[in-house]
Parts: structure tokens; sequence; C-alpha cells
């Protein structure tokens, strides 16, 4: 049975746009990259419950990276679903502390107060994950013909989950809101185009961004 892959475009707050989950699944068992941020966690239930997900079918909730609008459900997930929460080790500390700057450059003190205010990633929402990732691991026991690659640049944990038939999750590496192309927002910019350049060696076909629409590899300038 092929590899099913439904998007779920969840709202950000404060008219910020949208963020996007991606829930893969093969009849009863799924997994979701990415959770969207806690305001909207009523469409992201009604979607996963829409597509069959349901406790004890959600075997993992893979986070591509720690930032409020692609973790902050996974708490809350992890509490309802009794589902293990997977990420790269440099982020962990990110949804520890519920706090985004812990491994990027810093901000001005007022930056670092507004936005936990602004996103709503509040104590309920921290979490510690069940599961460390690396570059390379292989996502089979979990289902899923997939492995990790660490692709940082948007922050220094950030991974991509590529499946065997080349499809790329990329988190906030790339974006497609008016164009495919990288992130406009890298605390490494020189880390970016590194992992870019891995990727263009690889085989990749559709890239499903963090942000946008899904793209072909090839229209990446």
């Amino acid at each position: 049975m092929a590899l099913q892959i439904k998007t779920i475009q969840i709202p950000l707050p404060h008219g910020m746009g949208s963020v996007n989950c991606y829930l893969l699944g093969k009849e009863t068992s799924f997994i979701l990259v990415d959770s969207g941020s806690s305001n909207a966690r009523r469409l992201l239930l009604d979607e996963l419950l829409s597509a069959g997900c349901e406790p004890g079918s959600l075997k993992l909730v893979l986070l591509t990276h720690g930032d409020f609008d692609h973790s902050g459900n996974a708490a809350h997930l992890h509490r309802e679903y009794a589902v293990p929460l997977a990420m790269h080790t440099a982020d962990a500390g990110m949804v520890l502390r519920g706090d985004m700057f812990v491994n990027r450059k810093q901000p001005n003190w007022l930056v670092r107060k507004v936005i936990p205010l602004a996103t709503g990633f509040g104590r309920k929402e921290r979490f510690t994950p069940d599961l460390l990732v690396e570059d390379g691991f292989d996502l089979a026991q979990y289902g899923l013909r997939a492995r990790v690659l660490s692709i940082p640049g948007h922050s220094l944990g950030s991974i991509g989950i590529l499946t065997q038939a080349g499809d790329l999750f990329c988190g906030d590496l790339f974006e497609n809101q008016s164009k495919p192309r990288l992130n406009t927002i890298m605390d490494d910019p020189s880390a970016a185009e590194s992992s870019l350049s891995r990727l263009r060696k690889l085989r990749i076909s559709k890239v499903y961004p963090g942000h946008g629409e899904v793209f072909e590899m090839a229209q990446l300038p």
C-alpha cells in the first residue's frame, strides 16, 4: 500500500500566516511530522480524526525543529494519544524551556520577553522528548521507509525526513509562499547553504515545506 500524505494547514496566531503539518499513514499506522501551534489545536485534532488517526494508531510525532509553530501541540498529543515525541538533540532545549532562542543567536531582551507571550507556548506546551534522533536515523521501526537528515540552518537541530520514494519533509529549511527558496529566516545562512548542497546530491522528487505549497526539488534555484 502506497504511503498516504495528508497536509494539515494550521493558522498561526495574530495573523502571522500558517504552518504545515504532515500526516503520513498506511492503513491504521500514522506518523505526524510537526504539530502546529497551540492556538489551533482543535483544528489539528479534528483533522487527525477525519483521517482515521486515533489514539493507538499514531505511532510517532516527529518534529523538524523546536519552534512554537511546529512543536506547540506535541505535549498535548503526548498526553492524549500516549504517543512518543521525537526531535533532534540540538533543539531539545527549546521545548524543554519554552525558549526558541536556546541554541540561536540571541535577540534583544524585549524580543525574548514578547515572543513567548505572543506565541502561546506556555508551561503546558513544554515537554521532554521521548526520542532524540540524529542524522541517518531509520524510521522503519515506526512503519515508515524513511530516514532522518540533519539539515541545520534555520536552527541547529533542524531535520528533514526523506522517504524511500524521494519525498522530503524539510521543516523550515525551505519555503514556498511565493516561490521555492531557502527560508528567509535563517540563524546560520552558511549552514543552510551547506544543507542545500547536500540535498542536491540526493534523490529527492517532491519537497514538503513547513510554510507554503509542495514543490518539485528541481524548482529550487
